[in-house]
Order: C-alpha cells, then structure tokens, then sequence
C-alpha cells in the first residue's frame, strides 16, 4: 500500500474516532492493556532479537539501555494506561461559553487535532505511550520508531490496533511506518496529516521542520541546567545534581550542564564530584570550576551539548543573573532548576528564564507526562503555540467554535434592528 493510500485511510478513521464517547475509547484502552500482558513474552522475545542485532552494530550503551523493553518496563506502560483511563475525557470540553443574543449562543468546545504522525527514537515504551495517548485524546496515528527498534515496535503496534479494533474503533485508527521513504512520503501529504510530532536530534528535528508545510510540534533538544545558588541548601543541592545526572541519562529531561555560585564552589563542588564519581561521571569544567576539582576543560561546545551520556558540564557564576544568561544562551527551552532558599531568587529565575518547564529545588527529571499527571506524554514542546513542556492530552486537542441560533441573521445586526449582548454564560455546550 503506498503511502499516499494508507494516510487517506487513516485521515478516514479521524473523523470517525473523533466522535468517539469516553466509554469507546477507556475500553479500547483496557484492552491494550490486557493484550499487552497475555502477549510479554513473545515482546520480550521481539524485544531481545532487537538488543542482540544492536549489540552487533555497536550501537552506544546509553541506546541500549533506551531500546531494552522488559517485563518491569512492561507493567509501566501498562500502569500508565490503567491511569490514562482515570483522566477525564479532553475532547468535548467547554472553554467558553457567549450569550451573543437572545437565543444566539456561542460555544468554544475541544476536538481532536486529527491525523498526528509522529517519529520517536529507539525506545519501544514511546510507542505504547503515543499510540495511547493519541487514541484517548481522538486522534488518529501514524508512527514510526528507530529501525533499531523494529521488530519489538512491530508486535506492539500489532497488538495495540488490533486490540482497540477489537474493542470498537475503526480499523485504521493507527498504522505502522518502518522506513524512511515512508516519512518523506508523510512529509508531503499536508492534506491527510495534520500535525508531525518529532522527536530526535536537532538536526533530524530541522530536517522534518523544512521539508514539510505540516505544523511541527516538538524539541530538538534537551540541554537541561541546575544552578546551585549561594543560598542553597548544599546537601539538597547534591541529591537533586546526582538525581537530575544519573538516574537516567539517555533522556531530554537529564541534566547536561551544571551551573554553581561562586561563593558556595569550593565546598560544594568537591562534595558533588564525590558523588558523581561513584556513578563514573566525567567532569568538563571551565577555568574557574578546574581550580577547585579535576575536570577535562569545558570548550564552548559543551555548553551546547547534549550529551545523553555520563558526562556533565560544570560551570561557575558569579551570581543569578550569569546564571540566567548563560540559560537563556545555551539551553534548549526545555527545563532549567534553580536551588535555594530565596523565594525573590527562584522567582526571578522563574520569570526570566526562557524555557517551558522551570523548577525549583527539583530535580530537572520531574518533567515528564507521567509524573506532571498527563498519563504519559506524546513529547516534549519547547516552542510557544499550541503546546508547550509536556505534551499530553491537553496539549493533543484543539478547539472549534459552534454557534447554536434560532435563524437570527447578519442583516439585522448591520441595520441595527438587533444588536449584540456578549454575555459570559457559566454552562457547558448543552449538544
């Protein structure tokens, strides 16, 4: 089937999924969940013939460890669709409501985008959280995961239409692409797709940006930042460092550079390499950094980095607003953590930095669908239309206007025979 075929069919399923009741969509999704445990076995075998083959191609351990997709794995996806099912229904939600006139009532109700095509890395757990995501938001999809991950993201697209087929949505609510012909093909089919979601390297992300007319929804990078304030608390301060560097680094939301007080360097840095040299971080620290720890002399292209890896850029400031500027310079727009216990600081690093997702005294791996209460997240948007941070369901609906009258026309509002009220009414579409 070409492409051009399989986006037209799908573009058909849109718009009899966004008519879809809650109660379609909920069941569709227990029974994802329910094929997704009857079948982890046989994922799991998918899964391993993927590890192996990347394992030959030397493909990096940070990969590794994203395209691994085990039964603990498993249960995630399958808990967040459990909680998926809890969230109120995006679609069908009244954002205003306008008395125009007597009898003439005007209401700005969500609906689905429509057709999202959206191109993820290599982690298997992607696929299940975007399918699902997409599916309880009304939305149609098509998807496309890293070769690497081919046939583990075979078995689970499978599973996951079939399953949702089965429980009432029409047959070609989702489909699988699996080579890059594909994604150029979907790149010019602006008439069936109504909005690409990418997410990779910047240069991918560029790439998709100017060679499609699609609207493009994600984040080319994840270049996060901590500043360690002179008024931090330094052992708060470490735990939040090593969680944000360590607990998971082949992700956007892991921390790339660290930014330290110049006041508080000579006791914290010491205390904090001492820590992440138990977990084999490599240090790249400027001038003022190295005179206080070992490091491998920071160039200007760290700070431009995302690593995705064990390393860890270092940097020393002279106060908030180097920090802040450095931030704004350097960073992605995709989350920054300020630690200290000045509420005035941690405003001002609020309001000034420019990113979609800033904290304070958190670690910088907070942002996530999942734990934000999305039900997991389709990607992350560091632009500033439509979506922004965390993309879950919020972020996968638009809206549309619909206007209910008993046969008034523009002519009498023109000769002023009628004339308009604008009253805000407190009620939700009564359709």
């Amino acid at each position: 089937m070409s492409m051009d075929e399989l986006a037209r069919r799908v573009k058909e399923a849109s718009l009899k999924l966004a008519a879809a009741g809650r109660d379609l969509k909920d069941r569709a999704l227990a029974e994802i969940a329910k094929a997704l445990e009857e079948k982890k076995e046989k994922i799991i075998t998918a899964n391993r013939e993927d590890l192996a083959r990347s394992e030959r191609e030397h493909l990096p351990a940070p990969l590794l460890k994203r395209l691994r997709f085990d039964e603990g794995k498993i249960a995630g996806v399958i808990e967040g669709i459990h909680s998926l099912i809890k969230l109120d229904d995006p679609v069908g939600k009244t954002l205003l409501a306008t008395e125009l006139d007597d009898g003439l009532e005007l209401y700005k109700v969500t609906c689905p985008i429509g057709v999202i095509g959206v191109i993820f890395e290599s982690r298997p757990d992607a696929l299940v959280q975007i399918a699902t995501l997409c599916l309880k938001s009304g939305n149609t999809v098509l998807l496309k995961g890293g070769s690497e991950a081919k046939e583990t993201n075979r078995i689970l697209a499978d599973l996951i239409i079939a399953a949702a087929v089965k429980a009432g949505l029409p047959q070609d609510w989702a489909a699988l692409m699996e080579t890059r012909a594909e994604v150029n093909d979907l790149l010019k089919l602006d008439r069936y797709v109504d909005l690409i979601i990418p997410r990779g390297s910047n240069e991918f992300v560029r790439y998709i940006m100017e060679n499609s007319r699609i609207p493009v929804l994600g984040h080319a990078n994840g270049i996060c930042h901590c500043y360690v304030d002179e008024e931090a608390d330094l052992e708060m301060a470490a735990r939040i460092v090593l969680d944000a560097k360590v607990q998971y680094v082949a992700v956007c939301n892991a921390l790339e550079t660290l930014l330290v007080h110049e006041k508080v360097a000579p006791v914290f840095l010491p205390a904090v390499k001492k820590l992440l040299d138990e977990h084999n971080v490599e240090l790249r620290g400027c001038p003022r950094t190295r005179a206080f720890i070992p490091a491998v002399p920071a160039t200007e292209e760290d700070w431009e980095t995302e690593y995705l890896d064990y390393i860890l850029a270092v940097k020393v400031v002279s106060g908030l607003e180097e920090a802040v500027d450095h931030i704004n310079k350097y960073g992605s727009g995709h989350t920054d953590s300020i630690v200290t216990e000045n509420k005035e600081k941690a405003r001002f690093f609020m309001d000034y930095v420019d990113s979609g997702n800033v904290f304070w005294n958190y670690s910088t791996r907070f942002c996530d669908g999942f734990r934000y209460g999305f039900g997991a997240e389709v990607g992350i948007g560091t632009g500033k239309i439509h979506a922004r941070g965390p993309v879950g369901l919020e972020g996968l609906v638009i809206y549309k206007y619909r206007l209910l009258g008993r046969g008034h026309v523009v002519a009498d509002y023109a000769n002023h025979s009628r004339s308009f009220k604008h009253v805000k009414m407190e009620k939700d579409f009564p359709l």
